[in-house]
């Protein structure tokens, strides 16, 4: 090992202290003492601090540095290392009276004449192990390298990396820059909290030093391989004891702690500057050992990897390891969905047939493009059990893209396990009631259950129910099956999750908090991994919409250019949520601008069950905007379906409610009261059901004339309680609107504010931080009345006082009277002044918002 330059007497640990204390005290007296540690302890500077103290004293001196003859203090380094013959001398010479000798060594090599030599020795003076230093002393040497005080953080951090010992803290102090005598004072640690490489660097002497054996030794321990003995043995082949006299060579180097582990700065630095033919080497064998015990291969196979989706670091690949990667593989599969496809790649490049496997990983990672083609490749040249997989694959693929009725033929074909119940849901999704039957009469029957296959014949038996049972009933089977699924997180491939087709079925009948519940579960589990993630944020953000919260639900949907959202029905549900979310803003701009992409989703995908609720909302989008036509057809073929299923109530009463709508606005009367009928035969259904047959005829009286306060408020407060808060205000504000009654349009007022959701406010950049947004606080907003604040936010936002007057069923008289006393209060001189205070008191758009300047419709624009 190379010599320590530790020399700072103050940074000795404290038995060395005392023994230099001795010498000091009475360098006369007679002194036999031996001084062990590791490598790195401070050995050699402590015999060093001995020599000048000795000196200093008028004593003769023979040290390594410096022999002498008959000296007064014989100083021995690296006794360890000595041969017996020399040993014996010192042996000799320890037993002769009134001597003063020092001798030190490691712990490891003992040999016999070295136990000897140390027995002697501590009959006059107790052992002098030394220490690693303190705190304190790491702090000070930090100190003496940076000239200034370190921070806390970074003595810390140093303390940690080195465990204290004096050669680590050395080159980590060595390696820090001091900070210019004119800088002003850092804010941060210098060292950033990273070892410098500069500290790093005297390690590769160090390592070079090794036996060859020990550094195999410790090139397995950083490996991971830890201080399993029969596995160390089988890569040295050698026997256990050869192994445990390595071990105590290891530590003897101050490279590995006693408990076993590299010290962290020594792991930092093998990994760095081992030879990397050698470090690829051992990993290699030790994986294929521990796979040939059954053991974890990950930890050692991870590090092999490299940037490319299919590379390994050069010189990382071998037939022979074909295996190894892909049980790697399988590890990964859970966790880090990306990294097994990765490692099955290496295995296949290794001569594994590995395209089922690989493409399984793609898919969990959210590449379903490239996951098609590997299931393409492995069910044309795939063994049968590889086929099977594949298949399942390329179906669930299909799934995602909208497109369950072609999927349900690899379903068919697929033996795997959860086909039969994700097929059972794509047929029943399509209209095949008793073929989905069929199939759910099959499960299980040939292979015992999986928690995933199980999963997915709940999933199939809660859709089922939907259409054949009542909707508790399909809601119990789908939380029952997403607690089943919910362990398994990212780690399985989904065709739809349980929480999103529970959530579906939820929003239909308008059991918003169940919706909701099932979704945070699933987002927080991770259920479905990358792939099903953007699909639970979308029903999160679609369900914030119909509780009228549309900010929070523009901000928590995917971005249309996010790249989130590239599969068919993901496509269509953002689609449809953006332009739900303009249409309740009365942004005719905004909609109009997402009208495109919305028509472009919708041509590309077939009606299915899940579709409905994007249809519908697309279906008043529509009407809307004078385009019925984009929805005819696929709202023919959601007729079909649903005569093909029965009518079911929780599927069809959501669509009519939405075709009711699109009629008001193109004016249909005979479309309108047709749907309020079909609405009317379905009231007993559900409370959905029954609140929006009585919404619907409380709008049949409203565009009749025929408006009567208590009819209206019932039923908007009936839509409320389910949390359709936006369909109920707008009904009562409607009615308010039409009523020539000034004491009924004042209790529909009323009625509209109560259920009105609270106003929300676009977040202002956060330039000023947390002191700033307090200051702004303090500077005026407690001026305000609730009302004022709402009034205040929607104006920021862009919208004329007659958009803020419709948004809070008020007059734009009334929101005048509100921002003419707010700007008196604030003591403002002019407009573009009271918008400057109003932005640092609460925040805002600075900005119109978009459509802020659409003129009103004369039509009711639900």
């Amino acid at each position: 090992m190379s010599a320590p330059v530790l020399t700072d007497p103050r940074l000795l640990s404290p038995p060395g202290l005392d023994l230099i204390g001795q010498i000091e005290a009475d360098p006369r007296a007679p002194l036999r003492a031996s001084v062990g540690a590791p490598g790195g302890y401070g050995k050699t500077a402590l015999l060093r601090e001995l020599d000048r103290a000795a000196r200093d004293a008028g004593l003769t001196v023979a040290a390594p540095w410096r022999p002498a003859d008959e000296p007064d203090l014989l100083l021995v380094d690296d006794a360890h290392l000595l041969d017996r013959d020399r040993l014996d001398e010192l042996c000799r010479y320890a037993e002769l009276p009134d001597v003063r000798l020092v001798v030190a060594h490691r712990p490891w090599p003992r040999s016999v004449a070295v136990l000897r030599l140390l027995d002697i020795l501590r009959r006059t003076h107790p052992p002098v192990i030394l220490t690693p230093l303190t705190e304190d002393q790491v702090r000070a040497r930090l100190a003496a390298s940076l000239r200034s005080l370190p921070p806390k953080e970074l003595v810390a951090f140093v303390a940690a990396q080195t465990q204290g010992i004096p050669r680590f803290v050395e080159r980590v102090a060595a390696a820090l820059k001091p900070a210019p005598t004119n800088a002003p004072p850092a804010a941060e640690p210098p060292l950033s909290l990273r070892v410098p490489a500069a500290a790093l660097a005297p390690f590769a002497t160090d390592i070079d030093e090794l036996a060859p054996e020990l550094r195999t030794l410790l090139l397995a321990v950083e490996a991971g391989a830890g201080l399993s003995y029969d596995l160390i043995a089988a890569l040295l082949g050698q026997d256990a004891e050869r192994v445990a006299d390595l071990v105590e060579a290891g530590r003897a180097t101050g490279l590995l702690s006693a408990g076993g582990t590299l010290v962290p700065l020594a792991r930092q630095a093998i990994a760095a500057l081992g030879p990397i033919a050698q470090r690829i080497d051992v990993r290699q064998r030790l994986a294929a050992s521990q796979l040939a015990r059954g053991g974890p291969v990950l930890p050692l196979v991870r590090p092999l990897m490299g940037d490319e989706p299919a590379g390994l670091v050069p010189g990382a690949a071998g037939n022979d390891l074909g295996p190894v990667y892909e049980a790697a593989g399988e590890e990964a599969l859970g966790d880090d969905p990306a990294l097994a496809a990765q490692l099955f790649a290496a295995a296949a490049g290794a001569g594994r047939t590995t395209a089922a496997k690989r493409a399984l990983a793609t898919a969990l990672s959210g590449d379903l493009d490239l996951a098609s083609r590997l299931a393409d490749q492995a069910l044309v040249a795939g063994t049968p059990d590889q086929r099977s997989e594949a298949a399942y694959v390329a179906a669930v693929v299909l799934t995602h893209r909208g497109q369950p009725d072609q999927a349900e033929a690899l379903y068919d074909w697929s033996r795997h396990g959860a086909a039969p119940g994700f097929g059972a849901v794509g047929l029943i999704a399509t209209g095949r009631l008793e073929d989905a039957q069929r199939r759910l009469a099959d499960v299980g029957t040939s292979e015992p259950p999986t928690s995933l296959s199980a999963t997915a014949s709940l999933m199939a038996r809660g859709v089922r129910d939907s259409v054949t049972a009542s909707p508790t009933a399909a809601l119990s089977a789908l939380v029952r099956a997403a607690a089943l699924i919910e362990p398994a997180g990212p780690g399985v491939l989904l065709a739809d999750s349980p929480a999103a087709l529970g959530a579906i079925i939820a929003v239909q009948g308008a059991e918003l908090d169940t919706a909701d519940a099932l979704l945070s579960r699933a987002v927080r589990s991770g259920t479905g991994g990358a792939l099903l993630a953007p699909r639970h944020s979308l029903l999160q953000a679609w369900i914030l919409m119909l509780r009228g919260r549309s900010l929070a639900a523009e901000q928590l949907a995917p971005a249309a250019d996010s790249g989130a959202l590239q599969y068919g029905r993901d496509v269509l549900l953002g689609a449809a949520l953006r332009s739900g979310l303009a249409r309740r803003n009365s942004d005719l701009v905004g909609l109009r601008a997402t009208w495109p992409d919305a028509c472009q989703a919708l041509i590309g995908q077939p009606v299915d069950l899940f579709g409905l609720l994007p249809l519908a909302e697309l279906t008043v989008a529509a009407a809307r905007l004078g385009e019925q036509h984009r929805v005819a057809d696929h709202l023919a073929q959601a007729d079909r379906l649903l005569a093909e299923l029965g009518d079911p109530p929780l599927w069809s009463a959501p669509l009519h409610w939405s075709r009711l709508h699109a009629a008001i606005l193109a004016d249909d009367h005979a479309s309108l009261e047709q749907h309020a009928a079909a609405l009317a035969r379905h009231r007993d259904f559900s409370p959905y059901a029954g609140a929006t047959a009585a919404a619907a005829g409380a709008w049949l009286d409203v565009l009749s004339g025929r408006i009567d306060p208590d009819t209206v408020t019932d039923a908007a407060r009936r839509l409320g309680a389910l949390g359709l808060t936006w369909d109920a205000t707008r009904l009562a504000g409607q009615a308010a609107i039409r009523t020539p009654d000034r004491k009924a349009m004042t209790v529909l007022l009323d009625c509209a504010r109560t259920l009105q959701a609270p106003a929300e406010v676009r977040s202002a950049p956060a330039t000023g931080g947390a002191a700033t947004r307090s200051r702004a606080t303090a500077g005026g907003q407690h001026l305000l009345s609730e009302r004022e604040h709402e009034v205040a936010a929607l104006v920021l936002e862009g919208l004329t006082y007659k958009q803020v007057a419709e948004r809070l069923y008020l007059s734009a008289k009334t929101v005048e009277h509100h921002m003419a006393r707010i700007r008196q209060r604030l003591g403002c001189a002019d407009r573009q002044e009271l918008l400057a205070r109003l932005r640092s008191m609460i925040g805002g758009a600075t900005e119109p918002a978009p459509g802020s300047s659409s003129s009103s419709s004369s039509g009711i624009r639900p």
